[in-house]
């Protein structure tokens, strides 16, 4: 190009990037037109003709130039970032997250490549990635040394740490919104009561328009319980901020949360009209679905998710996780292709190997299906990074510290309310089938697995940093009986909202049976009921079950075998130290004698016997857990003895059970 053409070709692309700039997007696009006419392999000027067309709202024609500039270009981030865009734009938010996600390995100090990392993340329910994204976004923004110092602790879960620097910082510049948001976040990940709702708020009067704050805070309130306030914030973020719809599936998140389902499967439906492209929406579209029993409607929204993304592997797991779906063979086929390619990502293998193990089972393929049943545990556990020895030293804590001495000189004054059931015992257990029949009771209100009795335990345990020494199950012993009464009110208040108005509900998460004395302090009238399996029933169970979140000790056969001998240990000691305290409930006995068992559970709740507790399947409720649609059928053997089509590869689990298999046998 000659330099009388160089300097007219700046000219012409300066006014296009002005144009630009000055939003009179029609202008900029005719002088960049012009120029490409002159010059149409000029990478500079179809890159801002991709820009222009986004802003134009011409989103597929954007990506169509965009991916040929990526194709022909050497690995130019801000290609890549505003490819994540266009993408983001069209709704084609998973090739969205793999753009951006090159952007920022390209350059990491690309801030809005990170932040729309983080929305689209937060959008596909991936929490922590989410988090992560956000706070590089502001390391690359934020030039005090001493929040970036807190940003890199809050990565390393060193957050009483982090917690100290923000605060210090803060009293000397008391305006700066986007670390208040993210001492917000760390008082969230803390368990601090109330704090981040007060910090969101003062940053909100400060930058009422800061809706990353906003979004954070109808977060906080949520985890507050605090529902209504929540969803009327995002109500506000809908209006002022409609091109997000990070918002609105916050919205649908919280609505699940509180048993609205029919709200959250007309958001999901006006969602997934409005970005057909979105795979993760039309699969939580299919999780609220499948909740309320409309299983064809769910495999449908499931179907549609996989047409979007083929390789979505989170997809055909929940359709295996149904339990009563069977893939088509063509279906099968394209799992194994995939699966054998390896090219997805880590996420989608494992989905994809528990789905094809699942298949495979229900085809009788017993040696094919457990192949995939270890592939993706083995990928599974991994990641996952779980120490069994950790739970171990939890479960001797416990038990050397919660003696008969002390439980009985501490006494039991908590809140004297007998409203709650807890269903305690490992994943997979048939606690979901004792749960669907207390709540089949006039007098019983079914929730799902609650997470505020962790929440308070892990309060207690007061650790600020990943590396803290816990101070529970010890400070059980240290409180008042008004810090337990108030405990127990806490406990009843933040539940509330899970409840139908019955007298009594169901608590069923599983993992509670490490809090039997915590139960026994602050609610000394709750009834607990242990749901026991089989040990390898209940192991091989949870060994091919892949778990929305949580549950890290399932993922290899030692892992899960060595807890349930700690919790078999633990549950023993209960027995031991509390005796009556706890009911336990044979699943074998339950298929067996329904009818008597039944009436056992019942007059251990102090409950008059119901016939409609014997037809449970028949109730139309909710059911969160993996058993939904198993549940919702009469009591069948088929599960009992599973296991056995395996027995030949379970050496590892077996060796480690036998103990408790024996146990188990002579009861």
């Amino acid at each position: 190009m000659a330099k009388e053409d160089t300097g007219v070709y700046q000219a012409a692309f300066d006014q296009a990037q002005k144009l630009l700039n000055g939003r009179a997007f029609d202008l900029a696009l005719e002088q960049v037109d012009a120029i490409l006419a002159v010059h149409p392999r000029d990478a500079k000027s179809t890159y801002l003709r991709a820009v222009i067309l986004r802003q134009l709202g011409r989103h597929s024609e954007a990506v169509t130039l965009l991916e040929a500039l990526v194709k022909g270009t050497q690995s130019v981030p801000v290609i890549y970032q505003e490819l994540g865009y266009a993408l983001h734009a069209a709704g084609r938010v998973d090739d969205a997250i793999s753009a951006l996600r090159t952007a920022v390995k390209l350059d990491p100090k690309l801030s809005g490549g990170w932040r729309l990392l983080g929305e689209s993340l937060h959008s596909e329910g991936e929490a922590e990635e989410a988090a992560h994204a956000i706070r590089q976004a502001l390391a690359t923004t934020h030039a005090h040394p001493a929040v970036i110092k807190a940003i890199d602790l809050v990565q390393q879960e060193r957050f009483g740490m982090a917690e100290g620097i923000c605060r210090d910082y803060l009293k000397r510049n008391p305006t700066d919104v986007a670390v208040i948001r993210l001492l917000a976040e760390i008082g969230v990940r803390l368990g601090i009561k109330g704090d981040p709702e007060i910090l969101l708020e003062d940053c909100l009067l400060l930058a009422p328009d800061f809706h990353l704050a906003r979004n954070t805070y109808a977060s906080a309130l949520s985890e507050a319980q605090k529902y209504e306030q929540a969803l009327s914030e995002i109500q506000y973020l809908e209006r002022v901020d409609p091109q997000n719809f990070s918002h609105s599936i916050l919205a649908a998140s919280i609505e699940v949360m509180v048993g609205d389902y029919e709200a959250a499967i007309e958001r999901y439906r006006v969602l997934t009209a409005r970005f057909p492209l979105h795979a993760q929406l039309h699969n939580s579209h299919g999780h609220a679905l499948k909740t309320v029993g409309r299983q064809t409607e769910a495999i449908a929204s499931y179907r549609r998710a996989i047409e979007a993304k083929p390789d979505l592997g989170e997809t055909y797991w929940n359709l295996a996780n149904l339990k009563t779906f069977r893939f088509e063979d063509e279906e099968v086929a394209q799992m194994e292709q995939i699966i054998a390619s390896d090219q997805t990502t880590n996420s989608d293998y494992f989905h994809l190997c528990f789905a094809l193990g699942k298949a495979l089972e229900d085809r009788m393929a017993f040696d094919a299906s457990f192949k995939y049943y270890a592939l993706g545990n083995n990928r599974k556990k991994e990641q996952e990074g779980y120490q069994a020895s950790q739970t171990t030293e939890e479960t001797n804590k416990l038990i050397s510290s919660c003696t008969a001495d002390k439980l009985r000189d501490a006494g039991a004054p908590g809140d004297p309310s007998p409203d709650p059931i807890f269903i305690v015992g490992l994943p997979r257990s048939g606690s979901t089938l004792l749960e669907q029949i207390l709540a089949s009771h006039s007098q019983v209100d079914g929730t799902s697995e609650l997470r505020e009795m962790i929440a308070i335990a892990r309060r207690l345990g007061g650790k600020r940093n990943r590396d803290d020494v816990s101070l529970y199950p010890e400070i059980l012993f240290d409180l008042t009986p008004k810090e337990c009464r108030d405990l127990g009110a806490e406990y009843l208040e933040r539940t509330h909202i899970q409840r139908q108005g019955a007298p009594y509900f169901i608590d069923k998460m599983p993992n509670n049976f490490q809090h039997v004395a915590l139960i026994h302090r602050i609610l000394p009238n709750a009834k607990i009921i242990d749901a026991r399996r089989h040990p390898m029933a209940t192991c091989f169970s949870g060994y091919k079950q892949l778990f929305a979140a949580g549950q890290a000790f399932t993922y290899g056969q030692t892992n899960i075998a060595q807890y349930y001998s700690d919790y078999a240990r633990l549950m023993a000691h209960w027995d031991e130290v509390l005796p009556g305290k706890v009911l336990r409930v044979k699943y074998e006995n339950v298929i067996t004698s329904v009818d008597t068992e039944v009436r056992r559970i019942l007059d251990y709740c102090g409950l008059p016997f119901e016939a409609g507790c014997l037809s449970f399947h028949e109730t139309q409720r909710a059911v969160r857990t993996a058993s939904s649609e198993q549940v919702r059928k009469p009591i069948y053997t088929d599960a009992v003895e599973q296991w056995r089509h395996f027995e030949a590869h379970l050496g590892p689990m077996r060796t480690n059970l036998e103990r408790w298999i024996s146990l188990h046998e002579s009861l």
